[in-house]
């Protein structure tokens, strides 16, 4: 018989930690805009007025994007898929170098507030339109599914109300956005990281407890296969191996971190370029530790439910559902810590909607008022807060229609990355190769973004087969569907069910119904490629267009590309070089002077030189120093 958790076990001090979490965000906001003198102008209000410093603008890099989706959808893929997730932590080696080598020294350099004012001064205003367009729609659609989807998974876990959250998160981010800026934002988000790394202690210290130590959660995953993390399959069709982790992740987070508003409004806000460069650095640590929290996470939801999955004996509908119901169940009889865990859900809720609305403001107004319309800077302020409250309305009203498109939530999920391709190869054209063109660009966006489209809602239409996605066997042999007197538990029964192994759904009905030639070749990709196909495509056009239309005559000016100096590692072969020129001029000078006192010291090398003077012609004119040389 199919049982659901107790909405009971939500209890009052459960709500009071999250109503303390919202009461904190808030309070942040309501600071800064009443602190100092710091909303003066929208430069101040978007960008902090550049004076943010290394250690808070990289812990809000971290949150930028580790939503609710993040916090309660990578455990449940450890879960299914494994372990192999946690290769992300090379690619994320990658993106910091990459971003903090090649797209920042020139977006700071130019003093620019939206990333795509970037595209108008290399190529032309159609191009930046084009980009500003392509950014706000990802972006609102985005932000709406991630204020509703962990919401919804929620709710029927736990019975916390459903639009409740979604109205109460989203008043709150407007709110301190529109208070308090991106100061506001990056303060908020250093707080909110804190409560999302104690939410997931809670449930990697409770399992370890109940489970005897790591040692046994490592063995139970490495016996169901979940610790896969050297899969070197080169097949471009498999969902997770460790190049499409690796390669293709890689692209997807240099889309984010290296060219994306949300992120580059960040780093480009601080004092100088070092601090700037030293953020990228230190959010790298912090996505490791949100990636090695979430991904031991999974294992102890696999080491807990290795013979009853919760999922399969339909106790939650969903995977996303996985994690709030472990947390009901181990964390129930500790009033308050299930709170915490909701409270770390919608801290990456409140990080990711806030970082968006502050984006999507500073975009509308650089790109869309600011060209356009001559305005006072007081002026631009208070736009600049009106747009963060239509915003943060439109958000939330799209986490109305999230909540009626059904299954076309993981196609909204996926454009997201598929337009950041696109994006990504058109600023890589701009700063790395000087030859393209502002037609060779236009065009090269234009077919990547055709391109990943069609692999990408392709790949929603016809969804991989079991064998390309290669799920990991989750069974209920164990489950007995007894209730424990609390009304809660699944409990392991002494006379097993037959053993039931998890297949997607969709890929059951597709393995019905009339597959096309394409869908599983060219749709079957792993969703992870989607980018790089974006990327490489818009680089390839836009470079053929463009020496086909005159770019090798462009005549650009230098700050608008990459330089040499811009380089970390030339700057350090520049202080090395120098030390060494240092040391080898004072070896030089040193060797002279003991030379001289060799030779004035030395009675038998006087001896040799008495010798030969005797011996040779006198000079004309012998130098004054010359008489030194001879010992009296």
């Amino acid at each position: 018989m199919a049982a659901s958790p107790a909405v009971s076990s939500f209890v009052v001090w459960d709500y009071v930690v999250f109503a303390l979490m919202l009461l904190v965000s808030a309070s942040i906001g309501l600071y800064y805009a009443l602190a100092g003198e710091g909303q003066r102008s929208s430069r101040d209000f978007l960008t902090g007025g550049r004076s943010m410093s290394a250690v808070p603008v990289a812990m809000s890099l971290t949150a930028g994007f580790m939503s609710a989706i993040t916090v309660l959808a990578t455990p449940s893929e450890v879960y299914r898929y494994g372990a192999i997730y946690g290769l992300y932590g090379i690619s994320y080696i990658l993106v910091v170098v990459v971003s903090a080598e090649i797209f920042l020294p020139v977006f700071y350099r130019l003093g620019i507030t939206s990333t795509y004012e970037y595209l108008e001064l290399r190529f032309n205003r159609a191009t930046r339109l084009c980009g500003t367009v392509m950014f706000i729609v990802q972006t609102v659609l985005y932000t709406g599914v991630a204020i509703y989807a962990p919401a919804l998974a929620l709710n029927q876990v736990t019975g916390f109300h459903l639009w409740g959250a979604v109205i109460s998160t989203g008043v709150v981010c407007i709110f301190y956005c529109t208070m308090g800026g991106l100061k506001a934002v990056v303060w908020t988000d250093v707080f909110q990281v804190g409560i999302m790394v104690a939410g997931f202690l809670a449930v990697i210290i409770r399992s370890v407890v109940l489970q005897g130590g790591f040692s046994v959660i490592i063995n139970d995953s490495a016996r169901g296969g979940r610790l896969n993390f050297w899969d070197f399959d080169p097949s471009p069709l498999r969902r997770h191996t460790f190049w499409t982790i690796t390669f293709g992740g890689a692209f997807v987070w240099i889309g984010i971190y290296g060219v994306n508003q949300v992120q580059v409004q960040r780093y480009i806000s601080c004092k100088s370029l070092t601090h700037a460069k030293m953020s990228l650095y230190v959010n790298m640590v912090g996505l490791w530790v949100i990636l090695l929290c979430s991904v031991f996470c999974g294992l102890c939801l696999y080491s807990i439910y290795q013979h009853c999955d919760p999922w399969t004996a339909g106790m939650v509908s969903a995977p996303d559902q996985l994690m709030p119901y472990l947390v009901l169940d181990i964390l129930r009889a500790y009033p308050g810590l299930p709170g915490l865990f909701v409270a770390a859900a919608y801290s990456g809720t409140l990080s990711t909607v806030s970082s968006s609305i502050n984006g999507l403001a500073a975009v509308t107004v650089e790109d869309l008022v600011k060209p356009y319309f001559s305005m006072s800077e007081k002026k631009l302020s208070w736009i600049s807060k009106g747009l963060s409250l239509v915003y943060g309305a439109l958000c939330i009203g799209m986490a109305g229609v999230a909540s009626m498109m059904g299954g076309l939530i993981q196609a909204a999920v996926s454009i997201f990355g598929v337009i950041g391709g696109p994006l990504l190869g058109l600023f890589t054209l701009g700063i790395l190769f000087p030859s393209t063109n502002s037609t060779g660009g236009l065009a090269g966006l234009l077919s990547g973004l055709v391109l990943s489209l069609w692999v990408g809602i392709g790949a929603q239409v016809y969804p991989p087969r079991p064998e390309s996605s290669r799920p990991l066997n989750l069974t209920t042999a164990g489950c007995n569907f007894n209730l424990t007197g609390d009304g809660m538990n699944l409990t392991m029964g002494l006379t097993p069910l037959p053993p039931i192994t998890t297949i997607l759904q969709d890929d059951i009905i597709n393995n019905t119904v009339y597959r096309p030639f394409l869908a599983d070749r060219w749709y079957s990709l792993s969703y992870l490629y989607f980018s790089p196909i974006g990327t490489l495509t818009v680089l390839a056009v836009g470079l053929m267009v463009s020496q086909l239309t005159g770019g090798k005559k462009m005549d650009l000016d230098p700050g608008l590309m990459l330089m040499r100096e811009d380089l970390t590692c030339y700057h350090i072969y520049n202080l090395f070089k120098e030390k060494l020129m240092k040391r080898g001029s004072k070896l030089h000078l040193d060797k002279k002077n003991d030379e001289r006192d060799f030779g004035t010291q030395n009675y038998a090398f006087s001896n040799i030189e008495l010798d030969f003077t005797e011996h040779t012609e006198p000079r004309p004119s012998a130098p004054a120093s010359a008489a030194n040389l001879k010992h009296p």
